[in-house]
């Protein structure tokens, strides 16, 4: 049984996999008495997809109001006749940037709705980086699920991803300009008020008002680091502020472990991710590749007192376009918890990348594809920025 934290106003309770997170999300739409937000980036036809999408329905069949904001490329393959079923049942469903031509390459494009968040009755909330789908993927001859997390929130927190989620829905829905324009200031407006420091807050990312607020949380950890540093992320490709800070940590005698993508998903970002290994080793950072399966977790852990789980990768995509959400957590007791699995998953299911490991990958084709990845963010005119 997974433990739960207090901290503050809020229990936290951080789910590995979809074993443990689906159950649970599907328990709490099932206690709904007012509303159920849902946001992700993937929701798949499959037996979990099911699952969520019939426990969507029994909600709004018992007079909840269910909202459902599916993005549109991840989601593009969901079945036009579940989303007919869901709608029927009195779920309302919404598509962000909905795609229909296939060669419509612009960096608006690729702002997607990456984040995967939910809340229910303002009450419970969930942050991280599980898609609805089947743990283990489709076609793939894996022992193990793919490796990902999320965090349960019950208490204050649920209140402000709840405002956040309505916001997004609000501005979706509104689709004059005029209106657009009113939403964007509004929000603006709230922004720009002080927040109040927690123990647990929610960094978004997104183009309005949080262009930089992950990746200000993962260099603000980092930078005060004295002892540890593990990160876990399925697509690493950090920037020069990130990778300076992670540099300079290892120099003043921090232990730095990353956990990375072992299994080659994307061909391209796998070998441009491998550029930068000898470099980070040079310093003495560790390096893991996650090999039993894939690797889909976005999870950060400092000193043991610091951590953060969600959606946000370390690479441009992530840090620069896409809508993400991750929870920081400042508290030793449930920061332990998420630094225990990583490094379980090191010691059980990852291996070390040695140096003589380089010298079985080219190098040169490691060299074109970092290369064309940074071609790539310089056409998207986002080279100042990462």
């Amino acid at each position: 049984m997974n433990r739960t934290f207090q901290i503050g106003r809020n229990k936290l309770m951080l789910l590995q996999n979809g074993t443990r997170f689906f159950p649970q999300l599907c328990a709490d739409i099932d206690a709904a008495q007012h509303h159920v937000y849902l946001e992700t980036y993937i929701f798949a036809a499959d037996e979990t997809g099911r699952q969520v999408s019939q426990a969507l329905q029994r909600a709004a069949l018992r007079h909840v109001t269910v909202r459902l904001l599916l993005d549109g490329i991840g989601s593009a393959a969901f079945p036009q006749a579940w989303v007919d079923d869901l709608r029927t049942a009195g779920v309302e469903v919404q598509w962000f940037r909905r795609e229909t031509g296939m060669f419509n390459f612009n960096r608006f494009r690729l702002r997607r709705l990456h984040r995967k968040l939910s809340v229910i009755d303002s009450e419970t909330a969930y942050v991280g980086g599980i898609n609805i789908l089947n743990d283990i993927p489709e076609g793939e001859d894996f022992d193990a699920p793919r490796l990902d997390y999320a965090v349960r929130i019950h208490g204050a927190l649920a209140q402000q991803v709840h405002e956040e989620m309505r916001t997004l829905w609000s501005v979706i829905q509104r689709a004059t300009l005029r209106k657009r324009i009113g939403q964007i200031g509004s929000r603006l407006r709230r922004l720009t008020r002080s927040p109040t420091p927690s123990f647990v807050e929610l960094k978004l990312r997104d183009n309005v008002g949080h262009r930089r607020d992950i990746e200000h949380a993962y260099l603000q950890a980092i930078a005060g680091a004295k002892h540890e540093v593990v990160l876990a992320n399925a697509y690493f490709l950090p920037g020069r502020r990130i990778r300076k800070a992670l540099l300079e940590a290892a120099q003043r005698g921090v232990r730095v472990v990353l956990l990375l993508q072992g299994r080659v998903e994307y061909r391209l970002q796998h070998y441009a991710t491998m550029f930068l290994y000898q470099r980070l080793m040079d310093v003495g950072i560790e390096i893991y590749e996650y090999r039993d399966s894939f690797l889909h977790a976005k999870v950060g852990v400092v000193d043991r007192g610091w951590a953060t789980v969600g959606s946000s990768n370390l690479d441009p995509l992530s840090l620069m376009l896409a809508r993400e959400a991750n929870v920081v957590v400042r508290d030793e007791a449930f920061s332990k918890a998420p630094q225990a699995s990583l490094m379980r998953a090191i010691r059980t299911s990852a291996v070390r990348v040695e140096r003589s490991h380089l010298r079985t990958v080219s190098l040169l084709f490691a060299r074109i594809s970092y290369g064309l990845i940074r071609w790539a963010v310089n056409l998207l005119g986002l080279s100042k920025e990462h």
